[in-house]
């Protein structure tokens, strides 16, 4: 990784601390230098400097304002004459920060802000702004996210997980929940991906449905474990999109209802004999810890034991792969960690303007957790594909026959 030498200039120091616009100025500062650095490696030479490895010549700056938390940063961009330097510094942290910014903006511009909301982006994003400087953010951030949201799908994606979270928004004059259906997948080659998110209404069949038939649409295939909480519109759009594939109900989820049915007094007891059904090492430990479980909660926890017997199967549809692969896919962990990273921007927006400006924000969160994803193989697919190749092939349509444990 090629390193840079800051310099901060000592005037610079005082206002830090005691100055309201101190940080943003040694940002600023830092960044601009950083600029600098990046196009003096891009043409080979320092400003002025006679050199024989010169590849490009400079051709001035250009002002360009990013919006950050600690306040409007002002950052020289150069530019060569050839046009050829281009920097990627800024572009995924940017994106998110700028729909932040904007949702704000919109709940002010809208009247529908607190006097807090309405301190938080006048420091953010000046003394003042207009409906036209929304409009304008907007224009530049819409295209982006869209791209991310519409890409075609490529390759198989063997894993998905699904998961809601419910937001509110605003619909005229009055305040609505909304349901936001985030998609995830496991590529073959071992990567994670974001595949997409939705807004609706509710968490239903149809809303559930129409987002399936649009992931489809989109490219989706090789689906051969969906990983979800027991919703029926999810399993029952599941079923319809995905036949054949496996359905993964996820543990965590089921460990909760099993505990939701249950006196407090039995709670501990109760979650320690489940625990040890639902990590069991292979089927046959499993079905045993389950009928000592039965056996021990039949009376005290009826209804525990009801719930654990009900999705015993569904819950143990991982066991059918290699262990070292359990303990990732038993659970939608992955996808609620996904899920909280929304909820701490959606915490401060509260009521997002309208359902336009939530699309934005959370997509512009995705499109950037995507791409640190792609940093990162996830899963070490190779034992995986040895296990499949003993397995049933994939039928013509992409989907898989199904695979029992």
């Amino acid at each position: 990784m090629t390193g840079y030498e800051i310099n901060v200039g000592a005037e610079l120091l005082p206002g830090l601390l005691n100055g309201p616009n101190g940080l943003a100025k040694l940002v600023e500062t830092v960044l601009n230098q950083i600029l600098e650095a990046q196009v003096t490696e891009s043409v080979g030479a320092q400003r002025h400097e006679r050199s024989e490895e010169r590849q490009g010549y400079r051709n001035g700056y250009r002002a360009r304002t990013l919006y950050t938390r600690v306040g409007p940063v002002t950052l020289q961009v150069p530019q060569t004459r050839d046009g050829s330097f281009s920097t990627d510094i800024f572009k995924r942290y940017q994106r998110s920060e700028q729909a932040f910014v904007l949702a704000l903006m919109e709940m002010v511009v809208q009247g529908v802000s607190t006097r807090k909301v309405t301190t938080i982006t006048e420091e953010l994003c000046g003394a003042s702004f207009s409906k036209s400087t929304v409009s304008e953010l907007c224009a530049g951030l819409e295209p982006r996210v869209r791209a991310f949201n519409e890409r075609q799908l490529e390759g198989d994606y063997p894993f998905v997980l699904v998961d809601a979270l419910f937001i509110k928004s605003r619909e005229t004059d009055r305040v609505v929940s909304r349901a936001v259906l985030i998609v995830s997948g496991i590529r073959s080659d071992g990567y994670r991906e974001i595949l997409g998110v939705r807004i609706g209404d509710t968490e239903s069949f149809a809303t559930w449905n129409e987002t399936f038939r649009w992931l489809k649409g989109r490219g989706l295939k090789g689906v051969m474990f969906l990983i979800s909480d027991d919703h029926a519109g999810l399993t029952e759009a599941a079923a319809k999109y995905f036949q054949g594939a496996s359905w993964q109900r996820c543990q965590v989820h089921l460990m909760r209802n099993i505990l939701g049915q249950c006196a407090n007094k039995y709670r501990a007891d109760v979650a320690a004999g489940a625990k040890r059904v639902l990590q069991a090492t292979d089927m046959a430990e499993a079905k045993r810890h389950l009928a000592e479980f039965i056996e021990r909660f039949a009376k005290t926890a009826p209804k525990s034991v009801a719930c654990l017997e009900d999705g015993f199967e569904d819950a143990m549809a991982v066991m059918a792969l290699p262990e070292k692969y359990r303990k990732r896919l038993r659970s939608t962990n992955m996808q609620e960690r996904l899920n909280e990273e929304v909820r701490r921007r959606e915490r401060v927006i509260r009521i997002f303007p309208n359902d336009e400006s939530a699309l934005r924000l959370i997509g512009a969160l995705l499109a950037e957790k995507n791409e640190v994803w792609q940093e990162r193989k996830y899963l070490d697919m190779d034992e995986f594909n040895d296990w499949l190749a003993s397995k049933n092939a994939p039928d013509d349509s992409g989907n898989v026959i199904a695979i029992s444990a």
